[in-house]
């Protein structure tokens, strides 16, 4: 323990984050961008891209985007499915072992993203980075001292004797640094529990063993779990459990709509800190205090990123990369603009959307906010449900019922404190059978997409189903005067359109 307080204590004298000009900042990029081909030049990619040939160009950045094309995770997968079939030095050097399970696509309930230990390494760097900058905002010494309960996806991967596959947070801590394992919550056998229910159940039941003074995890699960240590033990707030508890790492979704909740189950203050970390990398975090602080973008770990508009100019309405669009490096862009993010990493993507879409909030301190994603989504809790996801869902009930949904939308709401979907469905007849329908759709989407089907053990409380005749959605879109062929019903509805549905079905 003497240790750790040791490190962290002198850590306050170590310049972790120096403001950068963006001229800077590109020539960290640049020489980011020529580590990872230097290393990937021999994998068959490197030698397909003429990786070799691009490094000796006097403008390397400008070659790069000449010769490899942006690309999704379709057109990554190519590549990627030979990793899965053990192949080796494919987009970088070596053998993959594991991949990141990730959010669902029309090819499968998941998507499989490599894991390389040049990633990891990264991974652990920054996490290690993370900690030092929390504790420069007066969080106190001791909060370290204490135990750090991160809770995150099992570690019990699945294994198909080829790869390991599972939960990046779950891959993540099955490699925690030896130096930090006894102060690592909860146990080894409790972060391998792959019951979400049951390892909740489990965590609440040591809570009392634990001095907790930093918890890492998604909002909805740690709300959960305090929740239920709460009523367990009887306690007013989590803090006459945990009177040590003094910081708290989030991400995955956005904070705001747990902040009033989560708020009721403190009994002191706490700090809070936003954490970037995809399954392609760990992107950035927060390190300054203050209410629209941004996340600082890591540009010097194993990532080199690209910036796209997100504008009809380079993006269709459904989310859609358009042809010949041309990329802007981390000196060009500007402030509260958005963009989808590209990135090249080490783990062997190479000119990569992830999905992502940023804003810089304040490029002195090179910070971004995330505001949302390339394509259509509802995603309140975690969920990341995606149009291909309902789309195939409907598709699939429709044929198991004999029956035509021809159209139909969905309303994120909240839900006895937590959320729920709300489904409209246009049939073009009577249809007796709501509820076995309605508990259908639901199995199908678990089936489609992992993070739906976790959620609707924990913060997604309900799925709700209401069916109107067709007639409802053609009449609604020539109101709002878009009907016609090159009108599409919005499969997600928000804001201004949605106040305009509610009250037309009235």
């Amino acid at each position: 323990m003497s240790r750790i307080k040791g490190l962290v204590q002198r850590s306050k004298n170590v310049k972790i984050f120096q403001k950068v000009s963006l001229e800077n900042a590109y020539d960290i990029q640049e020489k980011t961008l020529r580590r990872l081909m230097l290393k990937a030049k021999h994998t068959f990619f490197g030698e397909v891209h003429r990786f070799g040939t691009i490094l000796k160009s006097d403008f390397l950045v400008d070659a790069f985007k000449n010769e490899v094309r942006l690309v999704d995770y379709s057109g990554m997968l190519p590549w990627w499915k030979r990793l899965q079939h053990g192949e080796q030095n494919i987009t970088w050097p070596g053998k993959v072992s594991h991949f990141a399970l990730s959010s669902g696509t029309t090819d499968g309930a998941s998507k499989y993203i490599p894991i390389t230990k040049d990633m990891l390494r990264s991974m652990r760097r920054a996490s290690f980075r993370q900690m030092l900058s929390i504790n420069r905002n007066d969080v106190g010494i001791d909060t370290f001292a204490k135990h750090w309960l991160m809770v995150g996806g099992s570690t019990n991967l699945e294994y198909n004797g080829v790869f390991y596959a599972g939960d990046l947070s779950g891959i993540a801590t099955n490699k925690v640094p030896i130096l930090f394992q006894r102060f690592s919550k909860p146990e080894p056998a409790i972060r391998y529990e792959d019951d979400w229910q049951e390892k909740i159940h489990k965590m609440t039941l040591e809570a009392r063993n634990w001095d907790v003074g930093l918890v890492a995890g998604v909002p909805a699960w740690i709300q959960l779990l305090f929740e239920r240590i709460m009523a367990h033990y009887q306690l007013d707030n989590i803090h006459q459990m945990w009177p040590n508890f003094r910081a708290y790492a989030h991400g995955g979704v956005a904070l705001r709509p747990y902040k009033k909740r989560f708020q009721e189950l403190l009994g002191e203050e706490i700090k809070y800190f936003e954490t970037y970390l995809a399954s392609e990398g760990f992107i950035g975090f927060q390190r300054r205090m203050g209410a629209e602080v941004g996340m600082r973008l890591l540009i010097r770990n194993g990532i080199f990123f690209e910036f796209i508009p997100f504008d009809e100019k380079h993006f269709d309405g459904e989310g859609k990369l358009l042809s010949n669009v041309q990329t802007l490096n981390i000196r060009e862009v500007q402030e509260n603009k958005d963009y989808a993010l590209v990135m090249s990493t080490n783990a062997g993507a190479w000119r990569y959307l992830i999905g992502d879409v940023v804003q810089f909030t304040d490029l002195s301190e090179l910070e971004i906010k995330i505001t949302g994603r390339t394509k259509h989504f509802i995603s309140l809790c975690g969920e990341h449900l995606s149009v291909d996801n309902m789309n195939q869902a409907v598709s699939e009930i429709a044929e198991e019922f004999g029956i035509n949904i021809l159209e139909f939308c969905v309303v994120g709401l909240p839900y006895k404190g937590f959320f729920a979907h709300q489904w409209y469905v246009g049939l073009d007849r009577s249809f007796d059978q709501k509820e076995t329908l309605q508990a259908a759709l639901d199995q199908r989407l678990k089936k489609l997409n992992a993070d739906y089907a976790t959620e609707r053990q924990a913060a997604l409380k309900g799925m709700f189903m209401k069916i109107l005749p067709q007639e409802m959605f053609i009449n609604f879109m020539r109101k709002k005067g878009r009907e016609g062929a090159q009108n599409k019903f919005p499969r997600v509805l928000r804001g201004e359109m949605l106040d305009d549905w509610l009250a037309f079905i009235k």
